[in-house]
């Protein structure tokens, strides 16, 4: 009979896979042993693997150019990180190594890029694309930047009033592009996003508020859908929306030169996850250039600003089962060391899945269980897996300690979970660890901080007042 984990595993995907394989029982993530991490730092853990950004981007970047290649497109592409998947100077650092530029939608990370700036890792030539609702700080953070003379600062107008509020701020001339509010999936609570100027309006808005005033330059059209690219009639109509727009826009705005599709690439959440990326770069690339042509305009500079696909396939969890609990005949709680709230709250706000899988423990018998958090809370847990609708992990055993890792964790969990805060019922944020590589291959891990303890939390509420 096929009773060991590893039967079930081999049963129900191809496996090993490109960044998961096994050594003896043991799971290992891209050539990380990731018992001996455990043994090392403990658990519950986070770790980021920093190559894995770079090869992200680098995919990205050779798919688009084979795409532009392809097609004959006349126009270029730009790889912007959309920094509020995970805002952390490593993974900024690691970004930055390639040839990207940046997406902000906030006041802070303007700081954030003025930081980089000085250290050399942002350029006066790097694109600073300024996305968001733009509050007061937000205006002045950015007429600042662009006062000091970085004019590839582009602030994308998502309300009427920017352009006004931007001018007031900013001394010289500067460039602008505008945010279309695209009309969202029928499934969605609401029609049409709270982001960005209607379809219909954005030509008015650019023939009241632009195209008669000196000071401003209109460089780009940025477009973006809640759901995501994906290969379904609902994108590929609201991209064909968007390059009527672009096409009316560029015949009386000679400036326009610049179409930014946003982010949305999926990640992979299962180890039968699959996407054709290449196919979908190449078919938008084509939509573009057909549409453009069709029209006898100049085909757009392409960026997109990617965030999960980015970071997201770095990160990963690992947690200990400290106990099971039989709740019922039929319902075994394999509880872990650490939240679900706190620690991945995407799984318990929007019921998202991650890979999940047994750190060690392979070649032994498996059940069906349920994972259940730390907290007081009867929302703090993980009841299934992407593709079915169970969690079947090796048998607890109290003498054998089984772990289990939550893998492309890296986008959005560490700011959502509200970092270095306060944690739901007091359940301390676990250490985080950095992986990289050296010049010769060898894995190389650092402490980036340690887990949360007393004192940092009774700080926050007041009870340390020195």
């Amino acid at each position: 009979m096929n009773i060991k984990y590893i039967d079930l595993i081999h049963q129900s995907y191809y496996f090993p896979q490109e960044e998961f394989n096994l050594d003896g029982e043991t799971l290992q993530f891209h050539g990380i042993p990731l018992l001996e991490l455990v043994e090392k730092y403990g658990s519950p853990l986070k770790f980021t693997y920093l190559p894995k950004i770079s090869d992200n981007i680098n995919k990205a970047n050779k798919w688009f150019e084979a795409a532009i290649k392809k097609n004959d497109y006349k126009g270029n592409y730009h790889y912007c990180y959309c920094t509020k998947s995970s805002h952390f100077e490593p993974v900024l650092n690691e970004a930055l190594k390639n040839d990207i530029h940046i997406e902000t939608s906030s006041a802070f990370d303007i700081n954030i890029v003025e930081k980089l700036k000085k250290t050399g890792k942002i350029k006066d030539d790097t694109y600073v694309i300024c996305n968001g609702f733009k509050r007061e700080q937000y205006i002045t953070n950015i007429g600042r930047l662009i006062n000091e003379g970085h004019q590839n600062c582009i602030p994308i107008i998502d309300n009427y009033e920017e352009i006004e509020l931007l001018s007031d701020e900013i001394k010289g001339d500067f460039k602008v592009g505008i945010r279309i509010a695209s009309e969202e999936e029928p499934k969605f609570e609401f029609y049409t996003s709270r982001l960005g100027i209607g379809y219909k309006n954005i030509v008015p808005f650019y023939e009241d508020q632009i195209k008669n005033n000196d000071k401003v330059e209109l460089k780009m059209l940025h477009f973006f859908i809640n759901t995501g690219i994906r290969d379904n009639a609902y994108y590929w109509n609201e991209l064909v929306k968007c390059l009527k727009v672009y096409v009316r826009l560029k015949k009386i705005c000679p400036s326009l030169d610049s179409l930014n599709i946003g982010g949305g690439f999926p990640i992979k959440n299962s180890l039968a996850f699959d996407y054709d990326y290449e196919y979908m770069i190449d078919e938008i690339v084509n939509q573009i250039n057909i549409t453009c042509q069709e029209a006898e305009v100049p085909v757009p500079h392409i960026f997109t600003e990617f965030g999960s696909f980015t970071v997201g396939e770095s990160g990963g969890a690992i947690y200990e089962v400290l106990y099971q609990k039989q709740q019922n005949d039929r319902e075994k709680w394999n509880m872990i060391d650490s939240s679900f709230i706190t620690t991945l709250p995407d799984t318990w706000a929007i019921s998202k899945r991650f890979i999940m899988l047994p750190i060690n423990r392979w070649e032994d018998e498996y059940e069906r269980v349920l994972l259940g958090g730390l907290t007081c809370d009867s929302d703090d847990y993980y009841n299934s897996e992407q593709n079915m609708n169970a969690i079947y992990l090796p048998k607890y055993r109290r003498e054998k300690p089984l772990y289990i890792g939550f893998f492309n964790t890296g986008a959005y969990q560490e700011s959502i979970g509200g970092y270095g805060g306060l944690q739901h019922c007091l359940i301390p944020h676990p250490k985080h660890v950095l992986i990289d590589r050296d010049e010769k291959g060898n894995l190389v891990t650092t402490l980036f901080s340690e887990q949360q303890k007393a004192e940092d939390l009774l700080k926050i509420l007041g009870y340390e007042h020195n």
